[in-house]
């Protein structure tokens, strides 16, 4: 491939909005409980995934030459691992805290579907990355058959 060679720009801002990918080839992954409280069918059934999670940032580049450090993706995300994700007015939330396990769960204001767990990802991180970033999109595979993204 031949490339086109450029003078370096005055600051690393100068070089226009990037897209850093994480999870691209080898996925996030988290592990959590979940259970879809008004579902006929089996997922209404407290149960767990793995969940295979990719993020893109987009925005223009830092003085540290990134659009955000990739630690910071995977620490916001990673604050799911390993909790039980469940709608608020679930009667989990009382058992859940009456026995003492209540740091382990996460209320949501929604179903947490794959679909759901995408935007609030996407609203959780576009909140508390820096503000070069400009744009912020998440993809939740709840299986190798289920994918949400925008």
């Amino acid at each position: 491939m031949t490339g086109v060679t450029l003078g370096e720009p005055d600051t690393l801002a100068d070089a226009g909005e990037r897209v850093l990918v994480v999870g691209g080839d080898r996925p996030i992954r988290i592990s959590a409980g979940h259970r879809l409280m008004h579902h006929d069918g089996k997922c209404s059934r407290p149960h767990g995934h793995n969940y295979e999670i990719r993020v893109e940032v987009r925005g223009t580049l830092t003085e540290e030459g990134w659009v955000v450090d990739k630690g910071d993706v995977t620490g916001i995300v990673d604050e799911w691992d390993h909790r039980f994700l469940v709608e608020r007015g679930d009667p989990l939330v009382e058992a859940f805290e009456a026995s003492g396990d209540a740091d382990g769960l996460v209320v949501l204001d929604h179903p947490p579907t794959a679909e759901v767990m995408a935007v609030l990802l996407e609203r959780r991180l576009a909140e508390r990355l820096p503000e070069n970033v400009t744009d912020v999109s998440v993809a939740v595979a709840e299986t190798a058959e289920l994918c949400a993204e925008y």
